[in-house]
């Protein structure tokens, strides 16, 4: 049977249609700069004042929030996009309780038009740079694997998809200890592993995105116990165990949308990993780990010889000596 045209996919990676002339929901001819959306929503830069706040891209060239746009024509803004950013603009009005409440499908659509607004403007910057990226995003296939997969469920924005028994992506929800948190607004990103973090006031949230919640299965110990008000720098070393873990992902799942029959309107997505080669994660080492502490911890200026002094414990803020779970007031900073 046909597709109905709702239930169509569109895929920009087939014929790299990534630039301004397509929206990046359907496909549709736009005409930039009118038929566009703001990564960052006008809701959100409103509240955290980031219009010129500035962004340094991969090529250290500098843009502002207000700068960064992806193209988006006008059926979809207004059916898809901006339904999406109503929602969790009012969930963001209840704080916590309410990026708590918020369904994970959601969450992981929001999350990931960010980051896919991010992750395309990195993209097309690097045809002209400013300066060669040490790592151009074009030349890794691995990465465009993942972004093809993430693609695929990323349509769950405009088509009605279900997920079948499965989470597309690790979505954390950390929530900030108030005493010593003197930042409302903070992002950052891995592109290459495609992990987006967002800190909302004293609501930090994350998304490992394209591994179908292996990520933070694996993490499941450690998530369990931050389920508690953390300290800034625990919030970091949360961080720097997540990024370190999506950087050890070792496989790309695949999807498959199963055959619709008459009068179905919503697509059903099962996924299946398929590569019995390779292990899913790559080995655990303590030193690349330290590397990611001291870059997530750098607010706070420890040093990697202070963090590897026992290399096969790095320092810990989240677990102490007898790894149990440390109640952590007051930031001292470590000596040495």
């Amino acid at each position: 049977m046909s597709v109905p045209a709702h239930l169509q996919l569109y895929d920009p990676l087939d014929g790299m249609r990534l630039g301004p002339e397509h929206c990046f929901l359907c496909g549709a001819p736009t005409e930039p700069p009118i038929d566009s959306v703001p990564v960052f929503a006008y809701w959100l830069m409103d509240r955290y004042n980031l219009a010129d706040r500035q962004v340094q891209l991969l090529d250290q060239s500098i843009v502002t929030y207000r700068d960064l746009r992806i193209p988006c024509c006008q059926h979809c803004r207004t059916h898809h996009v901006e339904p999406l950013e109503a929602e969790v603009q009012q969930i963001a009005e209840a704080g916590l309780d309410g990026w708590r409440a918020l369904p994970e499908q959601t969450l992981f659509l929001w999350l990931g038009k960010m980051f896919y607004g991010v992750f395309v403007t990195e993209l097309l910057t690097e045809l002209e740079p400013l300066v060669k990226p040490r790592y151009p995003l074009a030349e890794n296939a691995q990465m465009f694997r993942r972004l093809h997969a993430f693609l695929q469920t990323f349509q769950a924005l405009r088509v009605p998809i279900v997920f079948e028994d499965f989470t597309p992506a690790s979505l954390f929800i950390l929530e900030v200890d108030s005493r010593e948190d003197t930042i409302p607004f903070e992002y950052d990103d891995d592109l290459t592993t495609m992990v987006f973090s967002i800190k909302l006031g004293n609501a930090v949230l994350m998304a490992c995105l394209a591994d179908n919640g292996i990520v933070k299965d694996a993490m499941r110990r450690v998530v369990t116990d931050a389920a508690r008000p953390l300290h800034p720098v625990q919030v970091a070393e949360f961080k720097a165990r997540v990024y370190y873990g999506a950087y050890l992902f070792n496989v790309v799942p695949d999807y498959f949308a199963r055959p619709l029959k008459h009068g179905d309107d919503h697509l059903v997505y099962d996924t299946l990993i398929d590569d019995i080669t390779s292990a899913v994660f790559n080995p655990w080492q303590n030193s690349a780990y330290g590397q990611s502490l001291q870059e997530m911890w750098k607010r706070w200026d420890i040093s990697l010889r202070r963090i590897m002094q026992d290399p096969s414990q790095p320092l810990s803020y989240l677990y102490d000596e007898h790894n149990q779970p440390r109640q952590l007031d007051t930031f001292e900073a470590p000596k040495g």
